[in-house]
């Protein structure tokens, strides 16, 4: 069983010879994600929800951006939460218990990074159960499928094709719009037929 301790999180953040990503590959992420939602929702971000947070690095990045903005991460490391968890509003949860944390959505912003391709499928539908109802713009889910290579931390990565992610969400009403982006149903409505290549055909 991973833990999620300092030793993981230096592996996969700071160590160079393992590390995910640089700094500017976040910057770009983070201004990415908020560019798409607020285009979508055609007005400034508010507020942000991460789940999976890890350390919050996305908070410093979207506080700078949007001071005004509310952010909330969720994470499953004691660890993560205990060192971070006051300075960047950090609370000790998991994907499958958002519905007992007060959380007060929904989220202009949902992030689910690099999180539901670890999860099982039981997990996942519960997942997205729970993420579902928090969307109220755009949600931001980097997610490898068996057909993508992907570097880091392969320990319990689930195999899936990309159209078990677009069922499992769908029946949820959350579709995707491209780059690992999805928005609801209602919204959806008011994008043209190119900005939402993930809806039916008969919908276009």
């Amino acid at each position: 069983m991973k833990r999620y301790d300092k030793s993981y999180f230096d592996r996969w953040y700071r160590d160079p010879r393992h590390a995910i990503g640089t700094r500017a590959d976040l910057q770009r992420e983070v201004h990415f994600a908020l560019a798409a939602t607020e285009q979508v929702l055609a007005r400034p971000l508010r507020s942000a929800l991460d789940v999976g947070a890890g350390e919050g690095r996305w908070q410093p990045i979207l506080h700078r951006l949007r001071p005004a903005a509310r952010y909330a991460g969720i994470d499953s490391s004691e660890w993560a939460i205990s060192r971070w968890g006051r300075r960047r509003n950090l609370r000790l949860g998991s994907i499958e218990s958002l519905d007992t944390l007060g959380l007060d959505g929904p989220f202009d912003l949902v992030v689910v990074a690099d999180v539901l391709h670890y999860l099982t499928a039981p997990v996942l539908r519960r997942a997205a159960a729970q993420v579902a109802p928090l969307i109220g713009g755009v949600a931001y889910m980097p997610t490898f499928t068996r057909h993508d290579g992907s570097d880091g931390d392969h320990v319990g990565f689930q195999r899936r094709d990309a159209a078990v992610y677009q069922r499992v969400f769908a029946a949820h009403g959350i579709v995707p719009i491209g780059l690992h982006l999805w928005t609801t149903t209602a919204l959806a409505r008011d994008l043209s037929a190119l900005e939402r290549p993930g809806t039916p055909r008969s919908e276009r």
